[in-house]
């Protein structure tokens, strides 16, 4: 009897594998960090190597410490970091060049160009906007600098992909190219209405058409992992970008419901059901999700660092130890700090959209110490959040009842600052792994196991709403403080 599912999440600075049941109860987890690196400014990436290791690695340590076999798990759901970019040969499956991660901004310059003449046209087919986060200009970029890659990319010898086509490839052993609506939703190359790579734009981007993935449902067949890895071949039956996934994983299956996700970026989230709404504010049109060949749409903000903000401050300041450790030192602060730390380390993403910006910190005093720089760093994660759910609200939506996830969550201190921020209620969900949990749901909804997408909702719990407790003008004031020093780094 096949009575398990295993969800990949493969995130950015971690890769995941966790065991559920039939009843979708999280039996076992194994996760391993990942590095990145910062070869000049603006630039980051990722070992793919390092990427595939800790993927195999995750699988096979779930399997073996918990006593379960490859054939009782009736399949591998994956979900992971959207827009990376990936290069590799069809014949041998190797990469030509590191990842180039999310967050790199090389191409500012080339895309700051097509902003001219093309921002429209770009933005009317794919919901997006020309900017150096999305997969297209990173792809051409592979493509123009390495030496014979565009040649062979013409013939057919190579095949590029974002991280969930990659492992879909390794995992199957070359069998199968392939993404899925969610994430070819994430290139710059794919119209979200016709639900095709885009002729015009592979011109604009000038990228072969035979290097691309097949795009698939969210919940389909994408083959079976090689049974050399697993000693089975175990079925992969779902596939969505992370915040897509965290988004189902939310239960925000109803347009109007959103959710906010905390990991190394912040993320916000709204269903818009079947209309694929086009923001006056900066916001982005994405698939959530495309199910028998029915599309879903969402509305999404993105912020680049959030945990990752922390990271920083661990990593390269060295004043915590671990994250956990701002929770206690931010707790003394005063929410009306004069320290604001605007976290523009690989420039400003929404509603800014400016790549070129580069982080600051205002209003240093003497008193200025370890607990005033980790709560201006959590803070900055509230204010960002204030400026996705304002543009929302400007373009029309307003959620009520904002659903939360992702690592930073386990601070309790951050979710009081981010309901007094927002001046909104805000709901942890019971599921820390939102991410894993959503495509979860989708492998099962596949195998048969919940016959309705709705039946997510019975299974999703949160747990008691943070509220705020500054004053409307505390909160004034705060935000004030912000939206000034925000200004004062904006390139015109």
């Amino acid at each position: 009897m096949s009575d398990f599912i295993i969800a990949l999440d493969q995130g950015t600075t971690s890769t995941r594998a966790i065991l559920y049941n039939r009843e979708l109860s999280p039996i076992a987890s194994i996760s391993e960090e990942l590095p990145l690196s910062y070869p000049q400014a603006g630039w980051v990436e990722q070992d793919p190597e390092a990427i595939w290791q800790s993927v195999l690695h995750c699988i096979q340590q779930l399997l073996q410490q918990n006593g379960i076999l490859p054939e009782q798990v009736a399949g591998l759901a994956l979900t992971n970091q959207r827009e990376t970019t990936l290069l590799w040969e069809k014949a041998s499956g190797q990469t030509l060049y590191p990842a180039i991660v999310w967050q790199d901004r090389r191409t500012a310059e080339q895309c700051q160009a097509l902003k001219q003449q093309h921002e429209a046209s770009i933005r009317a087919k794919t919901g997006l906007l020309a900017d150096p986060y999305f997969s297209a200009s990173k792809l051409q970029w592979l493509l123009e600098q390495i030496p014979g890659a565009r040649q062979r990319a013409e013939t057919g010898e190579l095949c590029f992909g974002t991280v969930d086509s990659f492992l879909l490839w390794r995992l199957t052993g070359g069998q199968e190219h392939a993404t899925d609506a969610s994430n070819a939703s994430r290139t710059l190359l794919f119209d979200i209405h016709q639900q095709r790579w885009d002729p015009e734009l592979l011109t604009l981007f000038q990228i072969p058409r035979a290097i691309l993935p097949e795009v698939r449902d969210s919940a389909a067949d994408f083959g079976h992992c090689s049974a050399r890895l697993f000693g089975h071949p175990i079925p992969i039956i779902s596939l969505l970008g992370d915040q897509q996934a965290a988004l189902l994983g939310q239960a925000c299956i109803q347009p109007g419901m959103g959710k906010s996700t905390y990991g190394t970026g912040c993320f916000v989230m709204v269903n818009t059901g079947g209309q694929a709404l086009c923001s006056q504010h900066q916001l982005l049109s994405t698939v959530a999700w495309r199910i028998r060949g029915e599309t879903c749409y969402a509305l999404e903000g993105s912020i680049f660092m959030a945990g990752a903000t922390v990271q920083w401050l661990r990593d390269k300041l060295g004043i915590i130890q671990q994250a956990s450790d701002t929770e206690a030192l931010a707790e003394g602060v005063d929410a009306q700090q004069t320290e604001l730390l605007i976290p523009a380390f690989t420039g400003l993403g929404a509603p800014y959209w400016q790549p070129e910006v580069k982080a600051a910190l205002f209003g240093l005093t003497r008193n200025s110490g370890k607990a005033e720089l980790c709560a201006a760093a959590l803070r900055s994660v509230a204010y960002q959040t204030q400026d996705l759910l304002l543009a929302m609200a400007d373009d029309g939506i307003r959620i009520a009842d904002l659903r939360v996830d992702g690592g930073m969550t386990v601070n309790r201190w951050f979710l009081q600052a981010l309901a007094d921020i927002t001046q909104q209620a805000i709901t942890p969900s019971q599921h820390s792994d939102a991410t894993a949990f959503g495509t979860a749901f989708l492998a099962a909804w596949q195998l048969g196991w919940y016959p309705q997408l709705s039946d997510v909702a019975s299974l999703w719990q949160g747990s008691a709403p943070f509220t705020p407790k500054l004053t409307k003008t505390q909160q004034q004031s705060c935000y004030h403080y912000w939206r000034t020093s925000i200004a004062r780094l904006l390139v015109n």
